[in-house]
C-alpha cells in the first residue's frame, strides 16, 4: 500500500482576511470570500474555474468529475462554495463514447490532464492564476459516475467503462478524494470489490438518495482497505444533493425526494468535502473538525471515520 499523504497547506491570511479553516455550519454568505470565476480548456474539454478572488500564495486545485449526463454548470454553487475554503475548483465538461452513448462521461484520464493544465495555467501571464496554483497537489471532488472513476484512481486500478487502457498509474500529485453519491457497486454482479485506496477516500452519502442508495455506500466504505476514510450521511439529501437543481436537464430522474433544501444540502456537503481534503493536506483545524468535533457540531450529518 503507498497511501500518499501531503502536509504542506498554507493559507496565507491575505486570502479572507484572515486564515479560513473552518466555517461553521451556522455560517452566511458574510463569512465567506467572494469567489472569481473564468472559463478555461483542460485539453479537449471546456471547463470552469473558481477561485477566491484576491488569492496571495500558492492554492490547491480540486478536480470535480461530473456525475453522468450532468453539465458542468451545474454545480456552480457547489464549486464555488469549495472554493470558499482556499481551492481552485475546476469542473470540466468531459465528454466521450460509453457504451455507444455520446455524453457527459468522467474518466480515470481525468486528473492526469488536469496537472497538465495546473502546470500550463500557472505560467500563463494572462491567467489571473498564474503564480498561484500549488502544481504539486491535485485534489478530487466525484459525483455519482464521475465518483466512481475517481475510486478507480483511488485504488490505482483499470476497469472499463471508466479506464480503457491495459492499466493506470496513481499521478503523485493526486492526494485524496471526497466522492458524492458513489459507490463501487458491479451492476451486472451486484457485489461490492475490495478496494486497495493508496489516497485518503472520503463518500459523502444523502440518506434519501434514490439512485446511488444508501445502504451500497456504506459497503462500499467498508470495502476501502486503507485509511483515512470517511463516509457523511447527510440527512434529506438525494442524489442532486450538490448540484444547483435537482434532476439536471439532461441527466437521469431522481426519483427520492429530497427534504433538505438546495442550499443546505450543497453547504453541508462542501463543507465536509472541503475540510477532510483540507485536513489531508496538513491542516490541523480542518482535521479536528472532520475527526472530532464535526460531527457533534453538524445535527444534519452522521459521521463514521478511520484514520488509519
Amino acid at each position: 500500500m503507498r497511501l500518499r499523504r501531503a502536509a504542506h497547506l498554507a493559507l496565507v491570511a491575505a486570502l479572507t482576511g484572515s486564515v479560513l479553516s473552518v466555517l461553521p455550519s451556522s455560517a452566511t454568505a458574510t463569512d465567506t470570500p467572494e469567489i472569481a470565476h473564468y472559463s478555461s480548456q483542460v485539453v479537449n474539454d471546456g471547463a470552469d474555474v473558481y477561485y477566491p478572488a484576491g488569492v496571495q500564495g500558492e492554492l490547491p486545485v480540486a478536480l470535480l468529475m461530473q456525475g453522468a449526463k450532468v453539465h458542468r454548470m451545474y454545480y456552480a454553487a457547489y464549486a464555488r462554495a469549495v472554493a470558499a475554503y482556499g481551492f481552485v475548483v475546476v469542473v470540466p465538461n468531459h465528454k466521450r463514447l460509453v457504451f455507444f452513448d455520446s455524453n457527459y462521461y468522467p474518466s480515470q484520464k481525468m486528473p492526469a490532464e488536469a496537472i497538465g493544465w495546473m502546470a500550463d495555467e500557472n505560467v500563463d501571464a494572462s491567467s489571473p492564476l498564474a503564480g498561484h496554483i500549488d502544481t504539486d497537489t491535485l485534489v478530487l471532488l466525484g459525483h455519482s459516475f464521475g465518483g466512481a472513476a475517481a475510486l478507480g484512481v483511488a485504488e490505482e486500478s483499470c476497469g472499463i467503462p471508466f479506464c480503457t487502457t491495459l492499466g493506470y498509474s496513481l499521478p503523485d500529485e493526486v492526494k485524496a478524494a471526497s466522492l458524492y453519491g458513489t459507490n463501487n457497486k458491479s451492476p451486472l454482479f451486484g457485489t461490492s470489490a475490495s478496494m486497495d485506496n493508496q489516497i485518503p477516500v472520503q463518500l459523502v452519502q444523502g440518506t434519501v438518495d434514490g439512485a446511488a442508495l444508501p445502504a451500497d455506500a456504506e459497503t462500499s466504505y467498508a470495502k476501502l482497505e486503507n485509511g483515512p476514510k470517511q463516509i457523511v450521511r447527510v440527512g434529506g439529501a438525494n442524489h442532486y444533493g450538490i448540484t444547483d437543481v435537482q434532476s439536471p436537464a439532461g441527466a437521469e430522474a431522481e426519483s427520492s425526494a429530497q427534504t433538505l433544501s438546495q442550499a443546505a444540502s450543497i453547504a453541508t456537503s462542501a463543507r465536509w468535502a472541503a475540510l477532510f481534503l483540507k485536513a489531508q493536506l496538513g491542516d490541523a483545524a480542518a482535521a479536528d473538525y472532520v475527526y472530532s468535533t464535526g460531527d457533534a457540531a453538524d445535527p444534519g450529518v452522521t459521521v463514521t471515520s478511520a484514520t488509519s
